[in-house]
């Protein structure tokens, strides 16, 4: 499957996962969910947390490939990010869209369950 696709779901289901468990937090204004959500979704947050998982050895080889895949893909970056970040941020996407597409869900959940935690 295309990287871009992959991301794209990635995004979606990463996106999700963090504004499910903002929820629980028991966070319910608006503006207070969107403050907390930019500490794990925006470009830069999921570069460094891509960053943590491989310094913790918490993926597989296969997956760093995937991330490796994903973050070589042909792209543009955002305006608001250098493009190195963001290639890094896409390549956190496609691993999570990989994962999704494979039907492991209780990997997702174990990589999230990382980031939020750490």
């Amino acid at each position: 499957m295309n990287n871009l696709v992959l991301a794209y779901l990635g995004d979606a289901i990463y996106e999700l996962y963090i504004r499910e468990y903002l929820i629980n937090k028991g966070i319910s204004k608006v503006n207070a969910l969107q403050s907390e959500s930019i500490k794990y979704v925006s470009a830069k947050a999921q570069s460094d947390y891509l960053k943590k998982l491989i310094d913790n050895n918490f993926l597989t080889n296969d997956e760093i490939e995937i991330v490796k895949r994903g973050r070589n893909m042909d792209s543009h970056g955002k305006k608001n990010t250098d493009i190195i970040t963001y290639k890094r941020s896409t390549g956190l996407e496609c691993l999570i869209g990989y994962l999704r597409v494979c039907k492991n869900d209780l990997r997702i959940k174990e990589i999230m369950d990382f980031i939020v935690n750490n």
